[in-house]
């Protein structure tokens, strides 16, 4: 099983429970078979319980794809700790599959003698067919001699354990998620009272699936518990966190909760606009139920509108934001550009999945880095922000929006699939640890008896005059401006002027954030470099590798553009740089670019994140020449 297994008592029933380190889990099935929802609860419980939590949602890209078929296939992966942790896991523990396509897409990922828990009733000769097999691997001794395999029949156990209920057939079988989650529950001794709370809310409308389900989830546990099949269970202990209150989040809910914060906390409307996109959709949702916090949410008609509306919405002086993906970016590219031009405060969410095009719309990528640096027409450059992990999401959308207004410029934010769906254990911030914006609308003229919306200040920012203020009208579009009048002006060099103010006021940015940070020594053998969601696998891979001597340290990098002033510095400390990205080397090309150090690549453009195991194998190839 997982690390550091010790026997140390027994239950009730005189079975040995077994104390665990790290556990990875995944449930995986068809995509109506409630796995995202039974591994969800199984990561609630756990953050309840006060393990720390990684979690790793997988969906399949067809909205309802044929029941039964490989490319329906839905999983949830959780790793729960008594330790920190930074990623869900490499290799799983334990693997619970529905039928056969979750067994064929999902096995090679279990690790040799792990525990493999499969839905045998699932396994009649249509679902192999769909999934491929042409004989039922469950009765094949050596099919999967590698693993600890029980069968058991969750379907038909599922429907006895509600048979008293008057359900029909299929609402009977929509309960067996909750027979697979009890029974992993028991497995690892998960206090099973989170689970029946949320059941009693989430259908407190219908008796009938409260009493359905809670009786399904009780029916797993109760097999576990008097079934030889499971001759051991386990426990996993509380990690040692900071003090503090906890609750469980995700990357899309923490993006949404900073951007209602920073409203709040400095007294100011916030406009939100988008049109749906996996995978941002859920910052629109989790901000349509904030509107009692001074937060406006309008879905537009298209990502262009929704692009226009952003604008406008900075125009009227609102903190004015937008969320998509790469593809959406495309579409709103022009009027971000009328946003660079104007210079007005927005962020822009870039929720980045793989592509081209429609590409895998439910997978993750960190491809969109260098569209957000030069995706636009003309010399338009724009801030780049970038979050580490979900939590981090909350503090650093703030960040982006006090960059934004602060020197007025739309502002880059770019998330990831794996970081807005991936959910870990978050310290809620004290409020006197919140920082307001620092806001400042004229209220009168700054010329001689005229106003000047492009008379800049020692840092080169213009000031944001709210429409309607008395004396204070001034043009506005995407006709190059007249520095300092805003009039149009076609002079090449008025043109060159006001293209190089544009640029160095985004420079000058790199004065007022942090100095990047090094975890490990200041100079040495190798650097990793990372940004994004790759952050917790490169940090797991360095400490690894230091732990075996190896003389490596890890950057990781929240503000790409502009770079932090001593990252120059820290590169040049290192005898070879390794940047490990889930592009092509787009960060690479930019350092390599700005700094000219030989930063070597190490790529990935698979649709999943890093495993750990891959980076120390990659790291430990160079070391070693």
């Amino acid at each position: 099983m997982a690390s550091t297994d010790v026997i140390h008592s027994e239950d009730t029933n005189g079975k040995p429970i077994e104390k665990l380190e790290t556990v990875v889990i995944r449930f995986c099935g068809d995509s109506g078979d409630g796995m995202q929802l039974a591994g969800t609860q199984f990561t609630n419980v756990s953050a309840v319980f006060g393990n720390d939590v990684s979690t790793l949602p997988d969906f399949p890209a067809e909205i309802r794809a044929p029941a039964g078929s490989l490319g329906g296939v839905s999983g949830f992966q959780l790793s729960f700790s008594s330790q920190d942790i930074f990623t869900p896991g490499d290799e799983v523990d334990t693997l619970v599959a529905m039928n056969p396509a979750a067994l064929k897409t999902n096995s090679n990922d279990l690790k040799r003698g792990g525990m493999l828990i499969v839905n045998e009733d699932a396994f009649d000769k249509s679902n192999l067919g769909k999934a491929g097999y042409e004989s039922n691997p469950l009765e094949d001794e050596n099919e999967l001699v590698s693993y600890d395999l029980h069968k058991v029949p969750m379907t038909r156990l599922t429907r006895d354990a509600v048979a008293d209920l008057g359900l029909s057939s299929r609402e009977a079988e929509r309960c067996k998620n909750f027979f697979a989650l009890g029974l992993v529950y028991w497995l690892y001794d998960r206090d099973p009272s989170p689970t029946e709370e949320w059941v009693k809310s989430k259908f407190a409308k219908n008796p009938t699936l409260i009493e359905a389900n809670i009786l399904a989830l009780k029916a797993g546990r109760n097999y576990g518990d008097i079934t030889e099949a499971f001759r051991v269970h386990y426990q996993v202990p509380k990690a040692k966190l900071a003090p503090g209150k906890y609750r469980k989040i995700t990357g899309n809910e923490a993006t949404a909760l900073g951007f209602a914060t920073i409203a709040r906390i400095s007294n100011k409307e916030l406009i939100y606009c988008g049109y749906p996109i996996t995978p941002a959709s859920d910052i629109l949702h989790e901000l349509s139920k904030l509107k009692n916090f001074g937060v406006k949410t309008f879905q537009a008609e298209d990502e262009i509108a929704a692009m226009s509306a952003t604008i406008g919405a900075a125009f009227g002086g609102a903190l004015a934001i937008t969320a998509t993906s790469g593809p959406g970016i495309c579409l709103k590219a022009e009027a971000i550009g009328l946003g660079v031009i104007t210079e007005l405060p927005m962020v822009i969410v870039n929720v980045q999945r793989g592509g081209p095009s429609t590409g895998l719309p439910t997978k993750t990528e960190q491809s969109d880095l260098l569209q957000a640096m030069y995706g636009r027409n003309g010399e338009s450059p724009l801030p780049v922000l970038a979050p580490a992990n979900p939590g981090d999401c909350f503090h650093l959308i703030q960040e982006a929006m006090r960059i934004a207004v602060e020197f007025m410029t739309p502002v880059f934010f770019l998330s990831d699939g794996y970081i807005a769906n991936g959910a870990e254990p978050w310290l809620i911030p004290e409020v006197s640890d919140l920082k307001p914006i620092k806001i400042n609308h004229p209220t009168e003229r700054n010329g001689d008896d005229v106003y000047l919306p492009y008379l800049r200040d020692e840092n080169l920012v213009r000031p944001w005059a709210i429409p309607g203020t008395p004396g204070l009208e001034h043009r506005i579009g995407g006709l190059e401006k007249s520095d300092p009048t805003g009039n149009v002006a076609y002079g090449d060099e008025n043109h060159q002027e006001m293209t190089n103010k544009r640029a160095q006021k985004i420079e000058n940015i790199a004065n007022f954030i942090p100095e990047q940070t090094v975890e490990g020594p200041e100079k040495g053998d190798l650097l990793l470099v990372s940004w994004g969601g790759t952050f917790g696998s490169v940090k797991t891979a360095t400490r690894r590798l230091q732990a075996e001597g190896k003389s490596v340290a890890h950057a990781h990098l929240r503000y790409l553009n502009p770079f932090p002033k001593n990252l120059e510095t820290i590169l040049k400390s290192y005898k070879q740089v390794v940047a490990p990205e889930l592009n092509n080397g787009q960060l690479r090309m930019l350092l390599r670019d700005k700094y000219l150090v030989d930063v070597q690549g190490f790529d990935k453009i698979k649709g999943k994140p890093f495993l750990v195991s891959e980076i120390v194998s990659h790291i430990n190839s160079l070391l070693e020449k």
